[in-house]
Order: structure tokens, then sequence, then C-alpha cells
């Protein structure tokens, strides 16, 4: 019991209760465990399967997961977090994006061990006046307990009616599938609470709510998120996703090894151990990268992916496979901060500019000083921005 517990609390941030989870698990019975995800985005990232990889761990021990697709909720749009109302998904989006998740998820979770459930099944099936009954359970001051709510309220900002419903349905989730435990970020510790109020006023055992924490993206700051393009999605290209990896920082490795590896706690310290005793931290790295890639793609493309990665950074090999691509001069040729944009290797001109200036830009291996200098029609260039991006080009 005690093996068990420590295993599905590792990483956590709140488990409500240890108690009662120790009471469900005691019975032998394989529990309920639901996870919800609101299919707003059609790829699924690192910062997505912390979740998984601990409803993973629940299946490890024999238990029932519900992967909830939040088809319905995702129409009336997460507030979590947001200073603004979210504009609502449509069905067609929600649909999409839906698809995408069911053919995503079984790269992390035990398809046999695992129900995948839309929450339109039976809120499609809610008539008018049982949503009002549902909203009849709870008063707007308990709404205005929620943070982001209160904070939004206090500032003058407006809130939806619809708003309100979100957490609500969330909640009713738990009591149509009858969940044991329910598992979500710390940013939904609200919804997740009113699921166990919601069952208890339907006459259930309130669920066991286990909460984790946000996973960092790349910068180290940020939730990982495709909108803020710190993110390593589980579909990256395996050299990608190592190469990702093994540019977080020293500090985050280990957050990343205690949310998103499967190693026991023991190599983990061991590992820190080695590091604090002068091991060099990228070794430890490399063995984050190979399991993740080895996760979603297989050991022999997560040891091609090192040995590349070796190749190009260690012995700064340019890869074999660049093609050359044409770019527009124009009559006046094309400044570099241009031309590195024009190539796909940065996102604007302001970024090329702050990067030149970092002295993070070569061009033909040797490091770029002047960023006013200009190419001309027929000029052929390779370009390397940081250590992994490279672009072989010529002006037309």
């Amino acid at each position: 019991m005690d093996a068990q517990l420590a295993l599905l609390g590792r990483g956590a941030v709140d488990l409500i209760s240890r108690e009662d989870l120790a009471e469900r698990l005691r019975t032998g019975r394989p529990l309920r465990v639901k996870a919800g995800f609101d299919p707003t985005a059609p790829d699924l990232h690192l910062g997505h399967t912390v979740l998984l990889t601990k409803l993973r761990q629940f299946q490890e021990l024999g238990h029932q997961v519900v992967f909830l697709i939040g088809d319905f909720t995702g129409m009336i749009g997460d507030p979590t977090g947001k200073s603004a109302t979210r504009p609502p998904l449509t069905r067609d989006q929600v649909a999409a994006n839906a698809e995408t998740y069911r053919q995503q998820v079984f790269r992390v979770l035990d398809e046999s061990r695992t129900e995948v459930a839309f929450n339109s099944t039976w809120f499609d099936q809610m008539d008018a006046a049982a949503m009002i009954r549902l909203a009849g359970t709870h008063t707007v001051a308990r709404m205005l307990e929620r943070d982001d709510f209160s904070k939004r309220y206090r500032g003058g900002q407006p809130i939806a009616i619809h708003e309100f419903l979100y957490p609500l349905v969330q909640g009713y989730d738990s009591v149509a599938l009858r969940a044991d435990v329910e598992l979500g970020g710390t940013d939904q510790t609200f919804n997740l609470l009113m699921g166990r109020e919601l069952q208890r006023h339907h006459g259930q055992a309130p669920q066991v709510v286990l909460t984790m924490p946000l996973l960092e993206g790349l910068d180290g700051v940020n939730k990982m998120s495709k909108s803020l393009g710190n993110y390593i999605g589980i579909t990256d290209a395996p050299d990608d996703m190592f190469g990702k990896l093994m540019s977080i920082s020293d500090e985050l490795m280990w957050r990343y090894l205690d949310l998103l590896s499967l190693q026991p706690t023991e190599v983990i310290a061991r590992w820190r151990e080695a590091v604090a005793a002068g091991r060099n931290p990228r070794d430890v790295k490399v063995e984050l990268g190979r399991e993740i890639v080895t996760r979603f793609h297989g050991a022999i493309a997560a040891t091609a992916a090192i040995e590349a990665f070796d190749a190009r950074f260690r012995r700064d090999e340019v890869p074999s496979d660049l093609v050359e691509i044409s770019i527009p001069a124009g009559p006046s040729g094309l400044a570099f901060p241009q031309l590195l944009k024009a190539a796909g290797l940065v996102a604007s001109t302001s970024e090329a500019i702050r990067l030149i200036g970092q002295g993070a830009v070569k061009v033909d291996g040797e490091r770029l000083e002047d960023r006013s200098r200009v190419l001309a029609a027929g000029d052929a260039v390779l370009l390397q921005v940081g250590k992994r991006r490279f672009a072989r080009v010529r002006l037309a």
C-alpha cells in the first residue's frame, strides 16, 4: 500500500485525500480514474503527458482509466486563467481536434485499460430544465471564490453567464462517469472539487482529487503551450524531440524527470547525487531524451537521434540532408534579418536582429557580426541559428 501511494503521489501537488485513496485501494477493486481534456488544439505535447503519465501509472496498478474528451465543454470554452471570455469552439472544430486526440493518446496509455468517453454523450441528452437544476446547485458567490473569476470581477472585466456553467459541467462529468479519482492540473482545482460536491449531491462517494503541476515549456518560465512556441509535441520528429530536450536548462531537466520520466525515484536520486559529485548534467539529459523519444518513436529512433545530435553538435557537422532553397533577393538585395525570416529560421526580423546581436547566427560557419550586410541575387550561403537550425539558401 505504501509503495502504491508513493508512486501515485509522485510529483503531485495535492491529493485530496490520501486516506480516501488508501481506503479505496484496500478494496482491491479496479478504480475508475478520470481525466478530462478539452480538444481546444489538435495536437498533444509533453505538457499534456504529465497527466497521461500519471494515468498510465494507475493502469499499471490495475485500474481503469477514463480519458474524457470534453467535446461539450470545449464548446463553452474553459475560462481557467483567462482575463477575458474565451471564444467557444464550433462542433466541427471540436470533432476534428478530438479525433486527433484519440489517435495520439495511446502513445502513452494502455488502450486495453482505457475507456474513451465524450461528455456530449450525456449533455446532448440533458434538456434546459435539467441544466437549470444543475445551475441551481451552486450560488454566484460560490463561483466568485474561483481566483480567476474573482480577479475579473474586482477588475471590472466581464464574466459571461455561460462561463459559470463550465465548472458545473466539468463537475457533473464525474457524476455521469461515477469516477473514483479525478486528475487535473493545479489550475483545475476548483473544478475538480466541484466534482466532489456534485457527487455528494447525487448520493455518490466523492472522488479523490489528485492535482499535478503545470509543466514549464522550453523557456523554463511559461506553461508549455503551442501558442507560445515553447512546446515539445509528441508527434515531433525524433531528432527534433531529442534536440529540444537537450536544449532545456540543467535545472529544468530535474523537473522534466520528476514529471515525465517513468524511471524509479531511486534511479533519479542516484543521478542527482552523481551530478552533485561532478558528473556532467548533459549525461543525465541524454538519458531523459532517450526515454522520451523511445516512448513515442521506439528505441531505434532514439539511438539514431542521439547519434545525429552528437554528429551535429559535438563534431559541428552540418546535416547531410539540407536541400538548397531559393529566396527572391529583389532589386536591392536582401539583408540578413529578412533572409533569416524568409528561410524560416526565425519568426520575425526583430528576433533575427536580437540573435545576431547575441552572436547566435553563423554564415558559412563564421559568426555574423554585421546585421546590415546585404546579399545580392546569385549569392549562396549556409545559415545557422543556434545549434540546431540550419538552412542552405540561394538568392534568386
